[in-house]
């Protein structure tokens, strides 16, 4: 299953659509539905049969094309049990720990509450990528529109623990120059961040996308996840301060950026 195709495409205005297709077995997944129609050109471009739709959380950015996508493919419908009433119908409802098979490979779901609590994450270890929805991004993560600042550290923790370090992470949206930015200002020690900006800024400026991003990347240059890093425990004013409190003031910062 490694060699499972990916095709990353623009949804609105900074979403991603994301496809992945098997070609051992002809099974295509789409992650979350943005838009219908995008979803369908890419499908048409790639000369791909849809057959699975995961959505990762109910906001409606990644939600209001299901309706019309199910209608015109007939594809079988994962999503996370919290939000079934709220966002179905699914065909299947996933919490933690649920695994679904999916072509040679499975996909594992993965709670991961904090910018919602319905959020579940979706990580297909055969082809090492995962799936983050608005959780995990490059260089960021989501606002806190419904976890506390500790459920969603929680959240990253878990990541941080299950995906290896080389597994690529696709993301819900178009963030970096931006979270890349702000991470300077907490991390501004950091010579793999200052790299990274630079790259990212270039990648920006043709018009290329930042992702997808790895585990490996994340760990070295997301401020989020760095919050055990003593050098921005220090920028910050949090010497030595649990991770949890780190991670909040983190959080408020970004927020107010």
């Amino acid at each position: 299953m490694g060699s499972l195709e990916i095709r990353q495409f623009t949804c609105l205005n900074d979403n991603f659509g994301v496809l992945a297709h098997d070609p051992d077995t002809g099974k295509t997944l789409a992650v979350d539905v943005p838009d219908a129609d995008a979803v369908m050109a890419e499908l048409e471009a790639a000369g791909w049969k849809l057959t699975h739709i995961l959505i990762t959380h109910h906001h409606a950015d990644h939600t209001q094309g299901l309706a019309a996508l199910k209608a015109r493919t007939g594809a079988f419908v994962i999503g996370p049990a919290k939000s079934a009433t709220r966002v179905g119908p699914f065909d299947q409802s996933v919490g933690d720990g649920d695994v679904v098979p999916f072509g040679g490979d499975e996909i594992r779901c993965i709670a991961t509450p904090g910018h919602t609590l319905d959020q579940i994450s979706y990580w297909l270890p055969g082809a090492g990528v995962a799936f983050t929805g608005d959780t995990l991004f490059a260089m960021g993560c989501g606002r806190l529109f419904e976890g506390s600042a500790e459920v969603m550290w929680a959240s990253l923790e878990k990541l941080i623990d299950m995906l290896p370090s080389q597994t690529r992470i696709y993301c819900g949206h178009e963030y970096t120059l931006a979270n890349a930015r702000f991470a300077v200002s907490v991390d501004p020690a950091n010579a793999a961040l200052a790299d990274r900006l630079a790259e990212v800024e270039a990648l920006r400026a043709a018009g290329k996308p930042t992702l997808p991003t790895t585990m490996a990347l994340e760990m070295q240059t997301n401020p989020f996840l760095r919050v055990h890093d003593a050098g921005l425990q220090e920028a910050i004013g949090l010497a030595g301060a649990p991770a949890a409190e780190v991670f909040a003031e983190v959080r408020r910062r970004k927020d107010s950026f």
